[in-house]
């Protein structure tokens, strides 16, 4: 079976970095994938969390309005809200990230990614 998202598109807003308490660094950021057809468009944003050496990449040279190439699989996870209404979120767990702004052509891969669902 595969899992794989492959995404191109812009920072909504600055990455937000955190540290768990074993130290390990994660990395929060939306991205934004617009379709356009005619004399319409359609926006989608995006959540995507990277971690570790990736997490601390992400979060050292992204920036609002960076155009990013992302690959990972998608998650849903879900939880209770105080009221106790059922809430879910998707997202996409990275483990490929490349800048596509002219001024900054890097590729990053996590290397210690656990699961590599992306064939290619």
């Amino acid at each position: 079976m595969v899992n794989c998202a492959i995404l191109i598109g812009r920072l909504g807003a600055d990455p937000e970095s955190r540290f768990t308490t074993d130290g390990t660094h994660i990395c929060n950021f939306r991205i934004a994938t617009t379709e356009k057809w005619k004399d319409k468009e359609s926006t989608e944003w995006h959540r995507i969390i990277t971690f570790k050496k990736l997490a601390e990449i992400c979060g050292s040279y992204l920036k609002k309005g960076s155009l990013v190439y992302i690959t990972g699989r998608i998650q849903t996870r879900s939880w209770e809200d105080k009221e106790g209404v059922k809430r879910y979120q998707t997202e996409i767990i990275a483990n490929t990230m490349k800048m596509l702004d002219s001024r900054k052509q890097e590729s990053h891969e996590s290397a210690d990614t656990e699961d590599d669902d992306c064939p290619f």
